[in-house]
Protein backbone atom coordinates (compact mmCIF):
# COMPACT_ATOMS: atom_id res chain seq x y z
CA UNK A 1 0.00 0.00 0.00
CA UNK A 2 2.75 2.27 1.12
CA UNK A 3 4.16 1.69 -2.14
CA UNK A 4 1.41 2.30 -4.46
CA UNK A 5 0.27 5.87 -2.56
CA UNK A 6 4.55 6.80 -3.02
CA UNK A 7 3.86 6.43 -6.59
CA UNK A 8 0.82 7.89 -7.10
CA UNK A 9 2.47 11.16 -5.06
CA UNK A 10 5.17 10.64 -8.28
CA UNK A 11 2.13 11.03 -10.56
CA UNK A 12 0.41 13.85 -8.91
CA UNK A 13 3.34 17.00 -10.34
CA UNK A 14 2.75 15.54 -14.05
CA UNK A 15 -0.92 15.68 -13.84
CA UNK A 16 -1.73 18.89 -11.85
CA UNK A 17 1.17 20.91 -14.10
CA UNK A 18 -0.64 23.76 -15.62
CA UNK A 19 -0.99 23.63 -19.39
CA UNK A 20 1.24 26.40 -20.08
CA UNK A 21 3.48 26.53 -17.08
CA UNK A 22 4.06 28.91 -14.44
CA UNK A 23 3.21 32.87 -14.84
CA UNK A 24 6.39 34.80 -15.09
CA UNK A 25 6.64 36.85 -12.59
CA UNK A 26 6.78 40.86 -12.04
CA UNK A 27 9.96 42.69 -11.12
CA UNK A 28 11.13 45.37 -8.74
CA UNK A 29 13.69 48.03 -8.63
CA UNK A 30 15.15 50.85 -9.89
CA UNK A 31 14.23 51.26 -13.78
CA UNK A 32 15.46 53.80 -16.37
CA UNK A 33 13.32 54.39 -19.64
CA UNK A 34 15.58 56.51 -21.67
CA UNK A 35 15.46 57.74 -25.09
CA UNK A 36 11.33 57.96 -24.80
CA UNK A 37 9.02 60.78 -26.05
CA UNK A 38 7.41 60.71 -22.63
CA UNK A 39 3.37 62.07 -22.78
CA UNK A 40 3.12 63.73 -19.30
CA UNK A 41 -0.93 64.24 -19.81
CA UNK A 42 -0.67 67.54 -17.54
CA UNK A 43 3.10 68.99 -18.59
CA UNK A 44 2.61 68.66 -22.15
CA UNK A 45 5.33 66.00 -23.88
CA UNK A 46 8.96 65.67 -23.62
CA UNK A 47 11.24 64.53 -26.36
CA UNK A 48 13.78 62.33 -26.47
CA UNK A 49 13.43 61.61 -22.07
CA UNK A 50 14.40 59.92 -19.41
CA UNK A 51 11.67 58.73 -16.71
CA UNK A 52 13.83 57.06 -13.88
CA UNK A 53 11.45 54.26 -11.51
CA UNK A 54 12.66 54.10 -7.83
CA UNK A 55 10.49 52.64 -4.93
CA UNK A 56 7.57 52.96 -7.00
CA UNK A 57 7.36 56.30 -7.77
CA UNK A 58 8.45 58.30 -10.55
CA UNK A 59 11.62 59.73 -9.08
CA UNK A 60 12.99 62.25 -12.16
CA UNK A 61 11.96 62.56 -15.55
CA UNK A 62 13.09 64.84 -18.57
CA UNK A 63 15.93 65.82 -21.13
CA UNK A 64 18.69 65.82 -18.68
CA UNK A 65 18.04 63.11 -15.98
CA UNK A 66 20.99 61.14 -14.86
CA UNK A 67 20.43 57.55 -14.24
CA UNK A 68 20.76 56.23 -10.95
CA UNK A 69 23.15 53.79 -10.19
CA UNK A 70 22.04 50.00 -10.52
CA UNK A 71 19.60 51.03 -12.33
CA UNK A 72 18.26 48.61 -15.20
CA UNK A 73 17.85 50.71 -18.03
CA UNK A 74 15.17 50.43 -20.83
CA UNK A 75 15.98 51.81 -24.18
CA UNK A 76 12.36 53.32 -25.32
CA UNK A 77 14.02 54.90 -28.49
CA UNK A 78 10.87 55.42 -31.33
CA UNK A 79 8.25 54.76 -28.41
CA UNK A 80 5.98 56.54 -26.39
CA UNK A 81 5.28 56.93 -22.21
CA UNK A 82 2.20 57.25 -21.09
CA UNK A 83 0.14 57.22 -17.61
CA UNK A 84 -1.51 54.11 -17.17
CA UNK A 85 -4.91 54.33 -18.12
CA UNK A 86 -7.89 54.03 -15.62
CA UNK A 87 -11.29 52.11 -16.71
CA UNK A 88 -13.92 54.42 -14.91
CA UNK A 89 -16.17 51.43 -14.31
CA UNK A 90 -15.97 47.54 -14.80
CA UNK A 91 -16.77 43.79 -13.30
CA UNK A 92 -12.84 42.72 -13.68
CA UNK A 93 -12.18 40.31 -11.13
CA UNK A 94 -15.58 39.99 -9.93
CA UNK A 95 -16.59 37.60 -12.72
CA UNK A 96 -14.51 35.30 -14.55
CA UNK A 97 -16.96 33.28 -17.41
CA UNK A 98 -20.43 35.20 -18.05
CA UNK A 99 -22.90 31.96 -18.06
CA UNK A 100 -21.06 30.50 -15.37
CA UNK A 101 -22.87 31.75 -12.10
CA UNK A 102 -20.63 29.98 -9.51
CA UNK A 103 -17.87 32.71 -10.87
CA UNK A 104 -20.04 35.86 -11.01
CA UNK A 105 -20.00 37.95 -7.61
CA UNK A 106 -20.83 40.96 -8.88
CA UNK A 107 -24.56 41.00 -8.09
CA UNK A 108 -25.57 39.97 -4.71
CA UNK A 109 -29.42 39.62 -3.24
CA UNK A 110 -31.29 42.10 -1.91
CA UNK A 111 -32.48 46.23 -3.22
CA UNK A 112 -30.92 47.72 -0.48
CA UNK A 113 -27.01 46.25 0.23
CA UNK A 114 -24.96 49.65 0.57
CA UNK A 115 -22.42 47.39 2.61
CA UNK A 116 -21.04 44.77 0.33
CA UNK A 117 -18.15 45.90 -0.58
CA UNK A 118 -16.60 44.70 -4.01
CA UNK A 119 -13.74 44.91 -3.46
CA UNK A 120 -13.58 42.12 -1.20
CA UNK A 121 -15.16 40.21 -3.90
CA UNK A 122 -12.26 40.92 -6.57
CA UNK A 123 -10.34 37.68 -7.39
CA UNK A 124 -6.80 38.50 -7.98
CA UNK A 125 -6.01 35.62 -10.15
CA UNK A 126 -8.89 36.30 -12.28
CA UNK A 127 -7.32 35.30 -15.83
CA UNK A 128 -9.39 38.41 -17.28
CA UNK A 129 -6.28 40.72 -15.63
CA UNK A 130 -3.63 40.00 -17.21
CA UNK A 131 -5.71 39.93 -20.50
CA UNK A 132 -6.79 43.51 -19.90
CA UNK A 133 -3.41 45.34 -18.38
CA UNK A 134 -1.06 44.40 -21.35
CA UNK A 135 -2.65 46.86 -23.32
CA UNK A 136 -2.03 49.61 -20.79
CA UNK A 137 -5.49 49.82 -18.69
CA UNK A 138 -3.77 49.66 -15.12
CA UNK A 139 -6.46 50.46 -13.01
CA UNK A 140 -10.07 50.19 -12.53
CA UNK A 141 -12.89 50.73 -10.90
CA UNK A 142 -15.08 47.73 -10.28
CA UNK A 143 -18.66 47.89 -9.84
CA UNK A 144 -21.19 45.86 -8.16
CA UNK A 145 -24.79 45.53 -10.06
CA UNK A 146 -28.29 44.92 -8.64
CA UNK A 147 -30.91 46.56 -6.71
CA UNK A 148 -31.17 50.38 -6.13
CA UNK A 149 -28.71 50.25 -3.46
CA UNK A 150 -26.41 47.95 -4.83
CA UNK A 151 -23.08 47.96 -2.95
CA UNK A 152 -19.77 50.27 -2.62
CA UNK A 153 -17.59 50.31 -5.48
CA UNK A 154 -13.56 50.01 -5.35
CA UNK A 155 -11.06 51.15 -7.68
CA UNK A 156 -8.19 48.60 -7.94
CA UNK A 157 -4.77 48.23 -9.74
CA UNK A 158 -4.61 45.31 -11.87
CA UNK A 159 -1.61 43.75 -10.15
CA UNK A 160 -1.06 42.24 -6.54
CA UNK A 161 -1.57 39.31 -4.82
CA UNK A 162 -4.80 39.91 -2.35
CA UNK A 163 -7.66 42.56 -2.98
CA UNK A 164 -5.97 44.83 -0.27
CA UNK A 165 -2.67 44.76 -2.11
CA UNK A 166 -4.93 45.94 -5.07
CA UNK A 167 -6.54 48.87 -3.60
CA UNK A 168 -6.29 52.15 -5.39
CA UNK A 169 -7.31 54.92 -2.62
CA UNK A 170 -11.40 55.30 -3.43
CA UNK A 171 -14.05 53.79 -2.40
CA UNK A 172 -18.27 54.92 -3.18
CA UNK A 173 -21.63 53.44 -2.66
CA UNK A 174 -23.34 52.54 -5.69
CA UNK A 175 -26.93 53.57 -6.50
CA UNK A 176 -29.22 52.29 -9.48
CA UNK A 177 -31.33 55.99 -10.34
CA UNK A 178 -34.95 54.11 -10.77
CA UNK A 179 -35.51 53.93 -14.71
CA UNK A 180 -38.63 56.09 -15.96
CA UNK A 181 -39.26 54.54 -19.42
CA UNK A 182 -39.26 50.99 -20.72
CA UNK A 183 -36.47 48.37 -19.85
CA UNK A 184 -36.34 47.43 -23.44
CA UNK A 185 -38.36 46.19 -26.30
CA UNK A 186 -39.61 42.98 -24.40
CA UNK A 187 -41.19 45.41 -21.83
CA UNK A 188 -44.93 45.21 -22.26
CA UNK A 189 -45.77 47.13 -19.08
CA UNK A 190 -48.64 49.84 -20.04
CA UNK A 191 -47.85 53.76 -19.46
CA UNK A 192 -49.34 53.44 -16.57
CA UNK A 193 -48.03 50.28 -14.51
CA UNK A 194 -44.43 51.53 -16.42
CA UNK A 195 -45.78 55.27 -14.12
CA UNK A 196 -46.57 53.78 -11.23
CA UNK A 197 -43.40 51.03 -10.49
CA UNK A 198 -41.08 54.12 -11.62
CA UNK A 199 -43.18 56.01 -8.90
CA UNK A 200 -42.78 53.41 -5.86
CA UNK A 201 -38.80 52.89 -6.95
CA UNK A 202 -38.08 56.80 -6.65
CA UNK A 203 -40.22 56.86 -3.43
CA UNK A 204 -38.13 53.96 -2.21
CA UNK A 205 -34.62 55.13 -2.68
CA UNK A 206 -35.41 58.45 -1.09
CA UNK A 207 -36.91 56.63 1.75
CA UNK A 208 -33.84 55.15 2.43
CA UNK A 209 -31.84 58.10 2.08
CA UNK A 210 -34.21 59.61 4.45
CA UNK A 211 -33.40 56.52 6.97
CA UNK A 212 -29.96 57.16 6.78
CA UNK A 213 -30.02 60.93 7.41
CA UNK A 214 -31.92 59.77 10.82
CA UNK A 215 -29.27 57.34 11.77
CA UNK A 216 -26.23 59.48 11.21
CA UNK A 217 -28.32 62.11 12.96
CA UNK A 218 -28.75 59.78 16.03
CA UNK A 219 -25.10 59.18 15.48
CA UNK A 220 -23.99 62.59 15.78
CA UNK A 221 -26.15 63.00 18.98
CA UNK A 222 -24.11 60.27 20.99
CA UNK A 223 -20.47 61.47 19.42
CA UNK A 224 -21.60 65.03 20.58
CA UNK A 225 -22.57 64.03 24.22
CA UNK A 226 -19.87 61.71 24.28
CA UNK A 227 -21.66 58.85 25.15
CA UNK A 228 -20.37 55.53 24.72
CA UNK A 229 -23.91 54.38 24.04
CA UNK A 230 -24.43 53.89 19.86
CA UNK A 231 -27.10 53.73 17.91
CA UNK A 232 -28.43 49.61 16.77
CA UNK A 233 -25.75 48.27 14.68
CA UNK A 234 -27.50 48.82 11.33
CA UNK A 235 -25.05 47.92 8.63
CA UNK A 236 -26.64 49.45 5.78
CA UNK A 237 -27.24 53.09 7.87
CA UNK A 238 -23.89 52.69 9.14
CA UNK A 239 -22.35 52.41 5.34
CA UNK A 240 -24.32 55.53 4.59
CA UNK A 241 -23.35 57.70 6.94
CA UNK A 242 -20.53 59.33 5.16
CA UNK A 243 -22.31 59.75 1.81
CA UNK A 244 -26.09 61.67 3.83
CA UNK A 245 -23.03 63.54 5.08
CA UNK A 246 -21.33 64.67 2.17
CA UNK A 247 -18.33 63.40 3.24
CA UNK A 248 -18.19 60.66 -0.01
CA UNK A 249 -19.57 60.89 -3.27
CA UNK A 250 -22.13 58.52 -4.20
CA UNK A 251 -21.94 56.89 -7.84
CA UNK A 252 -24.97 57.52 -9.56
CA UNK A 253 -26.02 55.07 -12.37
CA UNK A 254 -28.62 56.98 -14.40
CA UNK A 255 -28.84 57.08 -18.59
CA UNK A 256 -31.72 58.06 -19.99
CA UNK A 257 -32.14 61.75 -19.97
CA UNK A 258 -35.21 62.37 -18.68
CA UNK A 259 -33.78 60.28 -15.18
CA UNK A 260 -30.52 62.35 -15.44
CA UNK A 261 -33.28 65.44 -14.54
CA UNK A 262 -34.46 63.34 -12.10
CA UNK A 263 -31.22 62.15 -10.37
CA UNK A 264 -29.54 66.62 -10.73
CA UNK A 265 -32.96 67.54 -8.81
CA UNK A 266 -32.24 65.04 -6.02
CA UNK A 267 -28.77 65.90 -6.08
CA UNK A 268 -29.26 69.10 -5.52
CA UNK A 269 -32.06 69.01 -2.86
CA UNK A 270 -30.50 66.82 -1.02
CA UNK A 271 -27.02 68.24 -0.98
CA UNK A 272 -25.34 65.62 -2.36
CA UNK A 273 -21.82 64.80 -3.14
CA UNK A 274 -22.47 62.62 -6.94
CA UNK A 275 -20.74 61.45 -9.91
CA UNK A 276 -23.26 60.47 -12.28
CA UNK A 277 -22.34 57.06 -14.25
CA UNK A 278 -23.37 55.60 -17.96
CA UNK A 279 -25.43 58.89 -18.80
CA UNK A 280 -26.03 57.61 -22.35
CA UNK A 281 -27.92 60.72 -23.00
CA UNK A 282 -26.06 62.96 -21.43
CA UNK A 283 -25.81 64.75 -24.88
CA UNK A 284 -29.71 65.90 -24.38
CA UNK A 285 -29.26 67.36 -20.91
CA UNK A 286 -25.10 68.85 -20.89
CA UNK A 287 -25.99 72.03 -20.23
CA UNK A 288 -27.50 71.29 -16.99
CA UNK A 289 -24.89 68.28 -16.10
CA UNK A 290 -22.63 71.19 -16.43
CA UNK A 291 -24.64 73.59 -14.50
CA UNK A 292 -25.32 71.40 -11.48
CA UNK A 293 -21.17 70.33 -11.90
CA UNK A 294 -21.74 66.48 -11.68
CA UNK A 295 -18.64 64.97 -12.98
CA UNK A 296 -20.07 61.60 -15.08
CA UNK A 297 -18.19 58.65 -16.54
CA UNK A 298 -19.36 58.12 -19.49
CA UNK A 299 -19.86 54.75 -21.49
CA UNK A 300 -19.03 52.22 -23.05
CA UNK A 301 -18.39 54.27 -25.96
CA UNK A 302 -18.64 51.68 -28.43
CA UNK A 303 -22.34 51.61 -28.39
CA UNK A 304 -25.83 51.58 -30.13
CA UNK A 305 -27.94 54.85 -30.13
CA UNK A 306 -30.34 54.50 -27.46
CA UNK A 307 -33.43 55.79 -29.58
CA UNK A 308 -33.89 54.85 -33.13
CA UNK A 309 -34.40 57.92 -34.66
CA UNK A 310 -30.80 59.02 -33.13
CA UNK A 311 -28.01 59.28 -35.48
CA UNK A 312 -25.46 56.63 -35.68
CA UNK A 313 -22.63 58.08 -34.18
CA UNK A 314 -24.36 59.47 -31.47
CA UNK A 315 -23.12 57.10 -28.49
CA UNK A 316 -19.83 57.99 -29.72
CA UNK A 317 -19.77 61.81 -29.87
CA UNK A 318 -21.86 61.68 -26.93
CA UNK A 319 -18.57 62.49 -24.18
CA UNK A 320 -17.35 65.28 -26.31
CA UNK A 321 -20.73 67.03 -26.51
CA UNK A 322 -21.16 66.97 -22.30
CA UNK A 323 -17.30 67.90 -22.30
CA UNK A 324 -17.24 71.29 -24.69
CA UNK A 325 -20.76 72.30 -22.70
CA UNK A 326 -18.28 72.13 -19.48
CA UNK A 327 -19.03 68.35 -17.69
CA UNK A 328 -15.92 66.50 -16.26
CA UNK A 329 -15.97 63.97 -18.23
CA UNK A 330 -14.26 60.27 -17.67
CA UNK A 331 -15.09 57.60 -20.06
CA UNK A 332 -15.35 53.90 -19.69
CA UNK A 333 -15.43 50.63 -21.84
CA UNK A 334 -17.58 48.49 -19.44
CA UNK A 335 -18.26 44.68 -19.07
CA UNK A 336 -15.17 42.55 -17.39
CA UNK A 337 -13.41 40.89 -20.43
CA UNK A 338 -12.63 43.94 -22.98
CA UNK A 339 -11.84 46.85 -20.57
CA UNK A 340 -8.67 46.40 -22.60
CA UNK A 341 -10.65 48.10 -25.80
CA UNK A 342 -10.41 52.14 -23.39
CA UNK A 343 -8.26 53.51 -25.79
CA UNK A 344 -10.29 52.59 -28.58
CA UNK A 345 -13.51 53.87 -27.12
CA UNK A 346 -11.42 56.88 -26.36
CA UNK A 347 -10.36 56.93 -29.73
CA UNK A 348 -13.55 57.08 -30.70
CA UNK A 349 -15.20 59.63 -28.34
CA UNK A 350 -11.56 61.80 -29.78
CA UNK A 351 -12.45 61.43 -33.55
CA UNK A 352 -16.46 62.48 -32.60
CA UNK A 353 -15.56 65.76 -30.98
CA UNK A 354 -14.04 65.08 -28.02
CA UNK A 355 -10.61 65.67 -29.39
CA UNK A 356 -7.28 63.65 -28.90
CA UNK A 357 -5.96 65.30 -26.01
CA UNK A 358 -9.41 65.77 -24.12
CA UNK A 359 -10.39 62.24 -24.67
CA UNK A 360 -6.36 60.94 -23.40
CA UNK A 361 -7.02 63.01 -20.45
CA UNK A 362 -10.80 61.19 -20.31
CA UNK A 363 -8.83 58.25 -19.44
CA UNK A 364 -6.24 59.46 -17.12
CA UNK A 365 -6.15 62.27 -15.44
CA UNK A 366 -9.65 62.97 -15.19
CA UNK A 367 -10.91 59.38 -13.95
CA UNK A 368 -7.89 60.18 -11.18
CA UNK A 369 -9.25 63.28 -10.19
CA UNK A 370 -13.04 62.54 -9.96
CA UNK A 371 -11.80 59.05 -7.44
CA UNK A 372 -9.83 61.96 -5.50
CA UNK A 373 -6.39 60.06 -6.47
CA UNK A 374 -4.73 62.10 -8.62
CA UNK A 375 -1.95 62.93 -6.60
CA UNK A 376 -1.19 59.76 -6.65
CA UNK A 377 -1.88 58.41 -10.53
CA UNK A 378 -2.78 60.27 -13.42
CA UNK A 379 -0.13 62.09 -15.21
CA UNK A 380 3.76 61.50 -15.29
CA UNK A 381 4.84 63.70 -12.45
CA UNK A 382 7.37 63.39 -9.85
CA UNK A 383 6.30 61.74 -6.90
CA UNK A 384 3.59 59.89 -8.25
CA UNK A 385 3.04 56.30 -8.85
CA UNK A 386 4.92 54.52 -11.38
CA UNK A 387 2.38 53.36 -13.15
CA UNK A 388 2.38 54.34 -16.44
CA UNK A 389 2.73 51.88 -20.08
CA UNK A 390 5.07 51.84 -23.26
CA UNK A 391 4.10 51.85 -26.48
CA UNK A 392 5.68 51.67 -30.21
CA UNK A 393 2.75 54.23 -31.21
CA UNK A 394 -0.36 55.78 -30.58
CA UNK A 395 -2.64 53.92 -27.88
CA UNK A 396 -5.97 54.93 -30.02
CA UNK A 397 -4.10 52.71 -32.53
CA UNK A 398 -5.34 49.34 -32.57
CA UNK A 399 -2.26 48.76 -34.85
CA UNK A 400 -0.07 50.14 -32.26
CA UNK A 401 2.02 47.59 -29.64
CA UNK A 402 2.67 47.99 -25.93
CA UNK A 403 5.55 47.46 -24.79
CA UNK A 404 6.14 47.86 -20.97
CA UNK A 405 3.60 48.10 -18.41
CA UNK A 406 4.30 49.42 -14.58
CA UNK A 407 2.48 48.91 -11.60
CA UNK A 408 3.22 51.22 -8.92
CA UNK A 409 6.83 50.56 -9.71
CA UNK A 410 6.42 46.59 -10.96
CA UNK A 411 7.58 45.62 -14.36
CA UNK A 412 4.46 43.60 -15.59
CA UNK A 413 5.23 40.54 -17.73
CA UNK A 414 3.49 40.99 -20.89
CA UNK A 415 1.97 38.10 -20.48
CA UNK A 416 -1.66 36.27 -20.34
CA UNK A 417 -3.81 33.17 -20.93
CA UNK A 418 -4.32 34.76 -24.88
CA UNK A 419 -0.08 35.19 -25.32
CA UNK A 420 0.20 31.97 -23.86
CA UNK A 421 -2.19 30.70 -25.94
CA UNK A 422 -0.31 31.94 -29.11
CA UNK A 423 2.75 30.55 -28.62
CA UNK A 424 1.61 27.61 -27.39
CA UNK A 425 -0.28 26.93 -31.13
CA UNK A 426 2.40 29.16 -33.45
CA UNK A 427 4.69 26.50 -32.44
CA UNK A 428 2.78 23.61 -31.51
CA UNK A 429 4.38 19.97 -31.08
CA UNK A 430 3.46 17.91 -33.15
CA UNK A 431 2.54 20.38 -35.54
CA UNK A 432 0.19 19.61 -38.59
CA UNK A 433 1.33 17.05 -40.66
CA UNK A 434 1.75 16.96 -44.86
Amino acid sequence: MRKLLYSLLLLIPVTLQPVFGQNAKASYGTFALTNAEIVTVTNGTISNGTLIIQDGKITALGTSVETPSGAKVIDCSGMQIYPGMIEGGSRIGLTEVGSDQRTRDYNEIGDVIPQMKALTAVNPNSALIPVNRISGVTTSLVVPAGGVYSGTAALINLHGYTPDQMYAGFEAVVINFPVSGRRGWWDSRSEEEIKKATEKAIGDMKDVWEQARAYARIDSSFRAKGSEEKADYYPEMETLIPYVRGEKPVIIEVNAAKDILSAIEWVKENEVKAIFSGVSEGWRVAEELAKAKIPVIAGPVLSMPTRSSDRYDQAYSNPGIMQKAGVKVALSAGGAENIRNLPYNAGFAAAYGMGRDEALRAITIVPAEIFGVAEQMGSLEVGKQATLFVTDGDPFETSTDVEYVFINGWNIPMESRQTKLYDEFLKRQPGIQD
